[in-house]
């Protein structure tokens, strides 16, 4: 029998609980896998024996930004055991992340895709761990996988046989860590400690020595709030660290959205969690007042004195100055950004100190000769640059993610590369390591190639790199953008206020100033403008199928709350909803007679918003306007908007009505829906956007089924000769009370025929 403690194929969740023994449990283990990967023939590859394919130690961290590791050119910290990785192997300068923030990059390392494609677009989605990813090949092909540290995907883990991990964020003081049985322990110290400690103990103890493994040793640090171990408080006491060049940017020259952020160091660090001041906020001009120092309420009573006896001093002669109106408003931003960069390099410190641990044990043990060692983060950070302090914008400093790799025999040794590679390139890349086979669904590309020819690109290597942030304006104010980057310049597009950026790296590397509107940059930008169309067509990117909020306009937000608190309320009593955008909205308008003659004893709720596009009406489904309903019928119009702002090609737009329908069946499996054809506009036959409307109709025709029902009413809008009088749209597009009335009567024997 198999030990109880392995579920699914998974390691054992607690030493001390089994008594099977070890040995007899790597047996049963090593059955299982060998079942799994004999049942999956099309995932292994031929090849060498499972003793020498290497071992793969995958080192990761929070937020570290390149300009704070000596490999890179850092003036401010020294990493001695990351720099051995780069002078014992290779440092990647143009390495970048796909979207920069935590949970989204760690996804798209696990599946090789980008974010639209894996589903994971913004930090507190869910993680799909049904979905393909490299360590689940890796178990196929005979590795044994382990995950221990910081996972911040909602989800369990999934493709390991061991995994202990934080939850959420994590903390740095004493953290919890889930295990694998669904409990939590805690432990008591420091959290980077804590995690090298429990990877050194999976490799020497828990491992079956006879198998090559994959090992995810994931660091919380250096993610804010910053708190460093005990031995490197007073690490950078008595050093000023260099401010950057850019620390008091004024954000003139490019996109007015730059102005609007809230991750500056002058307007956004706060009293308690950046400052690591106590009590309540003196200087609420100064310092943001909303978040507590959640670590130092984690603490025992000595790290608290340990704490208090480094920052207190230094805290209370600032404070003192403060009070006595000795300090300007710059003199305080440097006080901050001085707080803010040791805080961050301290964390640093100890991430550098585990490297070395790691490498130490692999020396030791034998392990380094066949062992390939990875280190990186999950993005980069701004340390100053710009006035700020996290990461989200396309600009260099958050873009660029480390990517040190050491593989004794196969990568020369000191070997420096400016090929620009990406973190959807790993998973393909350690599937290649083990001699698997690399799904077609990736969308990375395995840099094998470039490992084996001293980091140089073959000819047919990407040209620029595709970049994509979703989270919108949710957490600091940095609106959903997309872009490219090329080897020497980036361009950036803002949906929001549809604008462009243009930078030219080489002659502006702070991306200072924006040359999209250039005269002698028209070249340039004609021509990269294209790669970033081509790369958006070759990665399947299409808005329309990715929800989008417009939570950055007021009155939207708060149509979104009150309309997702009217329908809870009405939980069990709507039989009919209509989901569209300001056609739809405007029922509570010039429909409104037509709306209460024909719908207010129907119990019907108006899903409509104003200016929405597919992408918005998905948002909005997701995030609470069907919470707590079943309706009966769904009456759906929607896509104008994608014609009207954009032109969006038909076959794009028909795309995202097809998610729309599909979500609807997913939350209210219940409901049928009646899918109308996108109403008309513009004045004649041969209005440009009415065409591209038919276009989509021809289109969205065909998803009628068993559950959807498509009508086409564009009729009962035109006239004879297929105009569209002012009488019913007034504007050419929005309807008057008689063309809602038009509306009422085309589908209500159908609405009829479907039980409302």
């Amino acid at each position: 029998m198999i030990c109880p403690r392995f579920r699914n194929g998974s390691a054992c969740v607690g030493r001390s609980l089994c008594s099977v023994s070890r040995a007899q449990s790597r047996k049963w283990i090593g059955l299982l896998l060998l079942v799994v990967a004999f049942s999956s023939p099309g995932n292994a590859q031929p090849g060498p024996e499972s003793k020498k394919r290497p071992n793969i130690l995958f080192i990761f961290s929070d937020d570290h930004a390149v300009q704070a590791i000596g490999a890179y050119g850092s003036q401010i910290n020294k990493t001695p055991n990351m720099d051995r990785l780069a002078a014992e192997g290779a440092v990647f300068y143009n390495s970048f992340c796909a979207n920069s923030i935590c949970g989204p990059s760690r996804a798209s390392i696990l599946t090789g895709k980008h974010s639209h494609l894996n589903g994971f677009r913004r930090n507190g989605n869910l993680f799909d761990g049904s979905q393909v990813t490299f360590p689940k090949i890796l178990q196929q092909v005979g590795y044994q996988t382990a995950m221990i540290g910081k996972w911040h995907l909602s989800s369990d883990p999934t493709g390991f046989n061991y995994w202990e991990v934080l939850p959420g964020q994590g903390h740095y003081y004493n953290p919890d860590l889930l295990q694998m049985d669904g409990s939590k322990k805690r432990y008591e110290g420091y959290c980077t400690d804590i995690v090298t400690d429990l990877a050194l103990t999976w490799l020497k103890e828990d491992r079956d020595p006879d198998k090559p493994f994959m090992l995810m040793c994931q660091h919380k640090a250096p993610h804010r709030n910053w708190a460093p171990a005990k031995r490197h408080l007073a690490l950078f006491d008595g050093k000023t660290i260099p401010e950057p060049d850019s620390l008091f940017d004024d954000y003139s020259g490019r996109s007015s959205l730059l102005q609007e952020n809230e991750m500056t160091l002058r307007d956004h660090f706060h009293w308690g969690h950046d400052a690591k001041f106590h009590g309540e906020n003196e200087f609420p001009g100064y310092f943001a007042g909303a978040h507590r120092n959640g670590e130092y309420r984690r603490m025992s009573d000595a790290q608290k004195a340990d704490w208090d006896a480094h920052y207190e001093p230094e805290n209370q002669a600032f404070l003192e100055r403060m009070r006595a109106g000795e300090v300007s408003d710059d003199d305080v931003l440097r006080w901050k950004y001085q707080r803010y960069m040791k805080d961050y390099l301290g964390c640093i410190a100890a991430v550098d100190e585990s490297v070395g641990q790691m490498l130490a044990y692999l020396d030791e043990s034998g392990l380094a000769e066949n062992t390939v060692v990875i280190y990186c983060s999950d993005q980069g950070f701004y340390l100053g640059e710009h006035g700020w302090y996290d990461k989200r914008w396309m600009f260099e400093e958050s873009l660029k993610m480390p990517f040190l790799i050491r593989w004794p025999g196969v990568l020369k040794p000191g070997t420096k590369s400016t090929a620009l590679i990406q973190n959807i390139d790993y998973a393909p890349t350690f599937l290649s390591m083990a001699g698997a086979k690399v799904p077609d669904e990736m969308q990375g590309r395995s840099i094998l190639p470039l490992l084996k020819n001293e980091g140089m690109a073959p000819g047919d290597w990407r040209k620029s790199i595709y970049y994509a942030y979703y989270e919108n304006v949710s957490v600091h104010m940095v609106p959903l953008h997309d872009g490219v980057r090329t080897l020497n310049h980036k361009l950036m597009y803002f949906p929001r206020s549809r604008e462009w950026q243009l930078f030219d790296l080489a002659k502006d590397p702070q991306e200072m100033t924006s040359v999209h509107a250039v005269p002698a940059y028209a070249s340039v930008f004609s021509a990269i403008s294209k790669q970033y169309r081509d790369q958006r067509q070759f990665f399947d990117v299409n808005s329309a199928t990715i929800p989008a909020t417009r939570g950055f306009e007021g009155w939207w937000r708060k149509r979104q709350l009150l309309t997702n608190e009217r329908v809870e309320k009405k939980r069990g009593k709507v039989d009919l909803v209509f989901i569209g955008d300001s056609i739809t909205q405007s029922w509570e308008g010039p429909g409104k007679a037509v709306w209460k003659e024909f719908y207010s004893n129907r119990k019907a709720v108006n899903l409509g918003f104003s200016g929405d596009r597919t992408e918005h009406v998905l948002w909005r489904l997701q995030y609470g306007n069907l919470k707590g309903i079943q309706p009966r019928v769904a009456v759906v119009m929607i896509g104008t908007n994608n014609t009207g702002h954009s032109m969006q090609d038909p076959k794009e737009v028909a795309e995202g009505v097809r998610a729309v329908l599909d979500l609807i069946q997913e939350r209210t499996p219940k409901t049928k829906i009646l899918l109308l054809g996108i109403f008309p506009r513009g004045r004649t036959q041969f209005d440009s956007g009415r065409l591209n409307n038919i276009a989509i109709n021809q289109i969205i025709r065909r998803y009628q089924d068993e559950r959807v029902r498509y009508l086409d009413i564009g009729s009962v809008f035109e006239e004879v000769d297929g105009s569209v009088s002012k009488e019913v749209m007034p504007d050419a597009l929005h309807l008057s009370e008689e063309g809602y009335r038009r509306w009422a009567n085309a589908i209500e024997s159908v609405l009829e025929s479907m039980g409302i």
